[in-house]
């Protein structure tokens, strides 16, 4: 490896959640005596960014004024180059795209503009919780629509029930995540044309969420949904960010891609309402430099490593946790674990199973807020070791140890 995926890094004191948070309540709790935490719940990477994002802000800073700007020529043409390279994309250009301070904010906006508040919106459950969160809060109706696993242990749309949903409901606004979170699944192109035709069909705008699109697993191939038909490009709003690609969460900043020129116009009115949707000149520097060939080759070798970390996990949960189930992820760094026959088996509930993780060190997430009652999410972005560790004290002490 070219970079570095194996230094242990010491978070603590550095503003991140991922372990200043642990024993704060809404946080998964601190370990007992003798056991450090393993940070595995928020959906940050325990890995140093990509150089490439760094030395871009270094340049930048050793300027010392950070007075108003406009983007840089050199943020659009990063954007194109990178969505060109990665995910094919054509006929892409500067007016298509806009920026939002991230994505939840982006998905409300093209909300604001799809429908009034009090409509139905559809999503795919499991559900990541921040959309739960902040549709509710915005006031919209969530109606879900299963995911189901099919014979090989894949997460499948049901599109029957999406559309009896649509229909029953008279929704005119969805929610499509790709890939998904939290099950990781990367749809393929068959299954985008056939949701978006379901979709033309019945004359529902869509918000895309691809913010996990260049964390792709071994095997897999991201399909923007804008690219299936030329109805979809011009029915869909696309969100996309480097926070997860490159772990810059705490920067801020996202970018939205719309092709219909009448949506994407009231899109950036909405999101103007605020008067505090602008871009950070560091996030636009690290934009930069993470899409850059050096940033893109310090994605391809993630991608390899996560892969690697996924195969280790997948493989240790179907040798060793009787009765714990995963499907195995395509993309993202998040495994979706269902416990139920454990927790039937044992007698316990999934509140205690939580606390028997966190107790020793394995800092991993309650499902319940993504809608699994049965599971728990779990994010493997850290050195080998570290995961190895991690699956070492689960088998110890959690699934097969001094917790039963």
């Amino acid at each position: 490896m070219k970079y570095d995926f194996t230094t242990i890094l010491d978070r603590y004191g550095k503003d991140a959640l991922a372990v200043d948070a642990l024993g704060q309540g809404w946080a998964p709790g601190k370990p007992r005596e003798g056991f450090d935490p393993i940070p595995m719940w928020v959906a940050d990477m325990n890995f140093p960014t990509a150089p490439s994002v760094t030395r871009a802000m270094t340049e930048r800073i050793a300027h010392p004024c950070f007075g108003y700007f406009d983007p840089r020529e050199e943020y659009f043409d990063a954007i194109i180059r990178w969505q060109t390279a990665r995910n094919g994309v054509v006929g892409l250009e500067k007016k298509h795209i806009g920026y939002e301070n991230g994505v939840l904010g982006g998905v409300l906006s093209a909300l604001g503009t799809f429908c009034s508040r009090g409509d139905s919106v559809l999503l795919n459950s499991p559900v990541y919780m921040g959309f739960m969160g902040s549709l509710t809060n915005a006031g919209y109706r969530i109606v879900e629509s299963p995911l189901v696993l099919d014979e090989n242990n894949v997460w499948r749309l049901d599109l029957a029930d999406m559309e009896k949903k649509i229909v029953e409901n008279r929704i005119h606004a969805a929610l499509f995540c790709s890939p998904h979170n939290p099950t990781g699944r990367v749809w393929e192109r068959w299954e985008i044309e056939a949701v978006m035709e379901l979709y033309r069909k019945h004359d529902v705008y869509v918000v895309s969420d691809e913010i996990w699109s260049d964390i792709i697993l071994s095997g897999n191939k991201h399909i923007p949904t804008q690219s299936v038909s030329e109805d979809a490009r011009m029915r869909t709003v696309a969100q996309y960010a480097t926070t997860k690609t490159f772990s810059l969460a705490g920067l801020v900043g996202s970018y939205h891609i719309i092709y219909n020129d009448r949506l994407r116009d009231r899109v950036e009115k909405e999101s103007s309402l605020s008067h505090y949707n602008n871009m950070n000149v560091l996030s636009m520097y690290a934009l930069i430099g993470g899409y850059s060939d050096e940033g893109a080759e310090w994605v391809d070798e993630l991608c390899s490593v996560l892969t690697e970390n996924i195969d280790y996990a997948m493989d240790y949960i179907h040798t060793h946790f009787k009765g714990v189930k995963a499907a195995r992820p395509q993309g993202t760094y998040m495994i979706f674990l269902d416990c139920k026959e454990w927790l039937e088996a044992h007698g316990k509930t999934l509140p205690e199973l939580v606390k028997m993780g966190h107790d020793v060190g394995v800092a991993w997430q309650d499902g319940t807020g993504h809608g699994g009652t049965t599971h728990i999410r779990l994010n493997v972005a850290l050195p080998l070791a570290r995961v190895k560790e991690a699956f070492g004290r689960m088998d110890e002490f959690v699934f097969n140890g001094v917790g039963d």
